[in-house]
């Protein structure tokens, strides 16, 4: 796993893409997470956190379970839009148990990108 990367105004379009789906489910909802992912077929999977009095999910696990329930063989990427200072270890567990090499983007409200883990990070 990588630390923090110094943020890059130009990342990956299709990596762009995911945390640009991200930014819009957060804003959509209103939740304090969103976050995306991209499967190995590049398809892509959206979602908030969720919080609910019987079910509690961090955007990124809700967004590697609609993956995963849709068929997913795997997962090339993920983001989360997120003013926290880091990705939580239970999210960072959902994507790296399907794809270990998989990398997590973490960006902040305005969809910049201000961190990158995963022991394949981008350079």
């Amino acid at each position: 796993m990588s630390g923090p990367a110094e943020a890059s105004p130009v990342i990956d379009p299709e990596d762009a893409k995911i945390v640009t789906l991200a930014r819009s489910a957060r804003a959509r909802t209103g939740a304090a997470e969103g976050a995306a992912v991209r499967d190995t077929d590049g398809r892509t999977y959206a979602a908030a956190s969720v919080a609910l009095a019987s079910l509690q999910l961090t955007a990124l696990q809700a967004a590697v379970a609609a993956a995963v329930s849709s068929g997913a063989p795997g997962l090339e990427a993920a983001a989360v839009v997120t003013s926290d200072d880091a990705v939580d270890a239970p999210s960072l567990a959902a994507v790296w148990e399907l794809a270990p090499a998989a990398h997590v983007l973490r960006a902040d409200g305005s969809g910049t990108v201000v961190e990158t883990l995963g022991a394949e990070s981008p350079a």
